[in-house]
């Protein structure tokens, strides 16, 4: 049992349950970072055994089941009808958001825009979660810009004398 895990644990014992633990920062690792342990392991896109022979045994028989299912559901199955509808209406991930928006020019500009974001949460048409994300966007946009601006900046040589 770990002394450390203990809150009640006396302090001395703490200490030397973790005076090995330097061992590990002087260890250099076998495996080059970014490298493969096992280069000549599974091959990308090789696909488990189990899955094939499922596949192999499903693939005359999807369309059947598949009627079967919505039968079930049509029937009151309340697991079938949670099958049907995960497949046929998926939860939505995200959509397009509408929202007028000033063009982004200038500073002040991006306050502009965020202030018309927030009119659109007020007035309904956007939610919060969709207003934060439309921030992150313009944050993001006016961040790289002032970047680019900063870049693009005349350099000041030194003077000679």
């Amino acid at each position: 049992m770990n002394a450390r895990a203990l809150p009640g644990a006396p302090r001395a014992r703490r200490l030397l349950s973790t005076a090995g633990n330097n061992q590990k920062e002087n260890h250099t690792t076998q495996f080059q970072k970014g490298q493969s342990g096992n280069p000549a392991g599974r091959p990308r896109g090789s696909r488990n055994k189990t899955t094939v022979l499922m596949q192999n045994l499903l693939e005359g028989e999807a369309e059947a089941i598949g009627r079967k299912a919505i039968e079930m559901a049509k029937g009151g199955d309340m697991a079938a009808i949670r099958v049907c509808m995960d497949r046929l209406a998926p939860a939505r991930r995200s959509a397009a958001i509408a929202c007028e928006l000033p063009p982004l020019e200038n500073r002040g500009d991006a306050v502009s825009a965020m202030a018309a974001i927030i009119a659109a949460v007020a007035a309904g048409d956007v939610t919060p979660a969709e207003a934060a994300s439309l921030a992150r966007v313009i944050d993001r946009y006016m961040f790289a810009r002032s970047l680019a601006e900063y870049e693009d900046r005349p350099v000041a040589t030194p003077a000679s004398n």
